[in-house]
């Protein structure tokens, strides 16, 4: 089979219109083409609706996913207030997709539904991707309930702007907030993933003293934003309003398990002085408050890629879709879209681009391994043809 990608992008003002252009120009380079799936990322400004009625206009039933975000990556970097496509197309690829508005409501039966109607199965060679909420829901019982399986899998948690209070999902014809979108790919396509991030942790220890559900309400029997405050300038109080309660993304928390570090980003700093997070911390753990780099970031970018690279195998590269922690766009703002060129440094010039920014990213690295929710990570996922 031969399978190749084409990606389109809009800045419309009109959010319909914007969905519209951007199909558009991916179908026109896909000429003739079967197209057999599409990735849309869109914008947060834009009316979600409206933008995936205009994309759908064109499109028809053929199997979506998609998440808003921040911005839109692509092979040009990063795109304010825009929307973008990418379709893979072949004879034979073969996709199904919808989407689950409840995720926020009943995060257990939401996920359920979808694995009952979507039947996912190894057995076929078939992969999965997901898209879930990026600021309420149980990720983590999403993520446990598919780490008994042998199935290929890559999403993330929807992105934006938290001001707003909503993220938004996108599968097949329908979109909301505060769901669950995902799709199944079939054996035609060669899928391999890598994540990285370029965070370190500096010595700043401190115990989880008082957790409620995603609240760190204490950090050493202190609020959080003392423990902030003491360690990087400014007041508490700073920490605890604009722009400070948003960039404390930057300084996520560390915890060491297993040997390993796991990294949990907070959201937001509350106006009481406690850490929003989008995944629950046990109490009393002791944890490291964390600081990123732009070097790091870039070098982090292209083990990503190189990742995602060895594990597509013999296969041909097709189409990278970046799934970029917002974190990542808060450190690069005075230059927008390096993240992009370090990918291209590792995947060449030829292969097409999509990506976003995102409140987390989920993955599974190898066949039988547990699934992981993921912070400040760049996941590189890569859709290969297996024809030589």
């Amino acid at each position: 089979m031969t399978l190749f990608a084409t990606v389109g992008l809009s800045q419309a003002g009109d959010g319909r219109e914007a969905g519209w252009q951007a199909m558009q120009q991916a179908l026109d380079q896909a000429g003739r083409a079967p197209v057999a799936f599409a990735w849309l990322v869109i914008s947060h400004l834009d009316p979600v609706q409206q933008v995936v009625a205009g994309a759908t206009e064109l499109l028809g039933d053929i199997p979506m996913i998609g998440f808003s975000s921040s911005a839109t990556l692509t092979a040009s970097g990063r795109n304010r207030r825009s929307v973008a496509v990418a379709l893979l197309c072949g004879e034979d690829l073969k996709g199904r997709s919808n989407f689950w508005p409840d995720f926020v409501q009943d995060s257990r039966a939401c996920t359920q539904n979808m694995l009952n109607s979507l039947q996912p199965d190894e057995a076929l060679g078939e992969s999965l991707l997901v898209v879930s909420d990026g600021i309420n829901g149980d990720v983590s019982y999403l993520c446990k309930s598919l780490s008994g399986r042998q199935i290929p899998l890559a999403g993330c948690l929807s992105g934006g702007e938290l001001w707003r209070g909503h993220t938004y999902q996108v599968g097949g014809r329908h979109s909301g907030s505060g769901g669950l979108a995902a799709a199944v790919l079939g054996k035609e396509v060669s899928f391999g993933v890598g994540a990285a991030h370029g965070w370190q942790t500096v010595g700043a220890f401190a115990r989880l003293t008082r957790v409620q559900g995603p609240w760190v309400r204490t950090l050493d029997g202190r609020q959080a934003n003392e423990t902030y405050a003491r360690l990087f300038g400014f007041t508490p109080r700073d920490w605890a309003y604009p722009p400070l309660n948003d960039l404390v993304r930057l300084y996520p928390l560390g915890l060491q398990e297993n040997g390993e570090t796991i990294v949990r980003s907070p959201l937001r700093m509350e106006a009481d002085g406690s850490l929003r997070m989008n995944a629950v911390l046990p109490e009393g753990k002791l944890v490291d408050v964390m600081i990123g780099t732009q070097q790091g970031c870039l070098d982090a970018a292209r083990r990503a890629a190189s990742q995602a690279l060895s594990a597509l195998g013999a296969a041909v590269p097709r189409l990278a879709v970046i799934l970029v922690d917002a974190a990542w766009g808060q450190l690069l703002e005075l230059q927008p879209g390096v993240e992009v060129h370090a990918v291209r440094q590792v995947l060449g010039e030829d292969v097409p681009i999509l990506g976003g920014y995102t409140y987390g990213q989920i993955a599974r690295f190898y066949p039988g391994g547990p699934v992981l929710q993921l912070n400040q990570h760049i996941i590189v996922l890569l859709f290969g043809s297996k024809e030589k």
